[in-house]
Parts: C-alpha cells; structure tokens; sequence
C-alpha cells in the first residue's frame, strides 16, 4: 500500500480511493475476467483485434497496481478453451499479442520481483506460444513477489476433469485405486492452482452476469464484483473502486456475521420459538 500511495498525488481520485482502502483487509488472490475487448472494438467501428490489442495497458496497470498494493496472487482469465471457436484470424491474433505481451514484459517482470506461472491446457497451445511461455515461466521463477497467473487455453470444468484423472493416475499407480476415497482437500490439491489460496476477489468487466467456466471450484465463497466498464477501459481507478466495495462486504463464509445488529437475532429467535411452541 505505501509504494501506491507514493506513486499518487493527494487530491487526486485514486488518492482518495487508496485512502478508503484498509491494507490489513486487502484480498490475498484476485482473479479477474477480463471481457469486453470485441464489444470495445465494435462502438469505435474497429476489427476485433484493436480491442485485444487495446487489452494489454489495463494488463499491465493491473499488474503494477497489485504489485504496489500488496497482493499476492492476481489470476487473470485469458484464454478460454471456448475461444478456439472463434474466427482463425482472431485467434492467430491473439496467440501473437501473447507473444509480444511476454517479450515486452519480461524485464519489468524481472526488475519487480513478479515470477508469472500459467494455468490451463497447457500442451495443447501453438509451439512458438508455449515455449516463449516457458521460457518467461522460467525466468521468473526465482522471482517472490506478486504471483501472476495467467489461466490460458483454460476451462474451469476441463481442470477439475483433469484434477481427478490425476488422482485416479497416481492411485493406479501405487495401487490404492480399490480404497480411493476423495475429499475437499485432496481435489484442491489437484488442481492447476493448487499453490495458490482461493480468490477473495473476482471482477468482471463488461457488465456480464456470468462466471463463463472460471475457477469453478475455486471461487466457492470468493466475492464477485461486475463492472459495466469494458477491459480496454479498465482503469486502475476501476480496480481501487472494486477493492473499496470488497471491504464493504461481510464475508461469512455460510456462517453468520461477526458483528450481528444488537437484538435482531434474539427477538427473532424468541419469536420463532414462539410460534414453535403454540404450533
């Protein structure tokens, strides 16, 4: 939070906005859908190419934001499993912008102590896309700051197919498949994110009222925030307005909240067993 802060200026909008923000309540993983790029190319009679193109600087602002603010992990949706049925022109497109994005950000990634990991169908990407991946994969890897995850040639349902092929692969292996018995934590420690915690935070720009196969397990109990906003147009204004409505929300986790209005639970209660008892 201090080296955000240092980078705004007092009376600035995103000064105000760092300033609502309590550091200790920060989200430890924020996941992001980013949507909106064809919508944003469409209104200025644009290919949608201009507006995948467009997507890169909020990319990068969100990740420097994160940085600065502390978080630690940021998921970011980038390449759904879905997206295949595109037009071939489109796709092609994208796995070079992915290309470039990587070789542009690489020093900055080294200089900020950022290590970036993927998360998805990964063997199945275009040669020259993975192994530039890996290449930028590895050299981050010493890195310990902001863990960046990028969700590519990803599906939500595909991770927790292959979550429990995976399981299923090591038990026939060493020859417990005939006692297997799965739980929460054994699931969880198949998946592709299994080193990172579940997100507290998922935003959704373009205003879209659906998950779209994203971190299904994951995002059990994460708070979801939509914004009308289009990713080209995501601003770090837009993530700090996100963040100080994140606070605001009552985490419960299917429990009850920490600090219930004084009175309202009991009245309730003794009214309940009220109409019980006369039942």
């Amino acid at each position: 939070m201090k080296a955000l802060l240092e980078s705004l200026q007092p009376g600035q909008k995103d000064w105000d906005l760092a300033q609502a923000i309590d550091p200790a309540r920060l989200p430890a993983h924020i996941a992001i859908i980013m949507d909106g790029n064809g919508r944003w190319a469409g209104r200025r009679r644009l290919p949608r190419v201009a507006g995948h193109k467009a997507g890169i600087g909020p990319v990068r602002s969100t990740v420097e934001t994160c940085a600065r603010l502390g978080v630690k992990v940021l998921t970011l949706y980038a390449f759904s499993i879905e997206n295949w049925k595109r037009p071939r022109h489109e796709v092609e497109t994208l796995w070079r912008l992915l290309r470039f994005y990587l070789k542009q950000e690489l020093p900055d990634l080294k200089k900020n102590d950022i290590p970036l990991q993927a998360i998805g169908r990964l063997e199945a990407l275009p040669p020259q896309v993975r192994r530039e991946l890996e290449s930028v994969i590895d050299a981050t890897s010493n890195n310990r700051g902001l863990l960046v995850n990028l969700a590519i040639n990803y599906s939500g349902r595909a991770e927790i197919v292959d979550a429990l092929n995976s399981i299923l692969e090591m038990a026939r292996l060493d020859g417990s498949i005939g006692s297997l018995k799965l739980d929460e934590d054994t699931l969880s420690t198949a998946l592709y994110t299994a080193s990172c915690p579940d997100p507290d935070l998922l935003i959704r720009t373009s205003g879209e009222m659906r998950i779209s196969n994203f971190l299904l397990w994951q995002i059990a109990y994460s708070e979801l925030y939509v914004t009308e906003t289009l990713w080209p147009d995501f601003t770090r204004t837009d993530l700090l307005q996100a963040l100080v409505e994140y606070q605001k929300r009552d985490r419960r986790y299917g429990g009850l909240s920490a600090a219930p209005v004084s009175g309202a639970v009991k009245d309730g209660d003794e009214t309940l067993i009220e109409a019980l008892r006369s039942s």
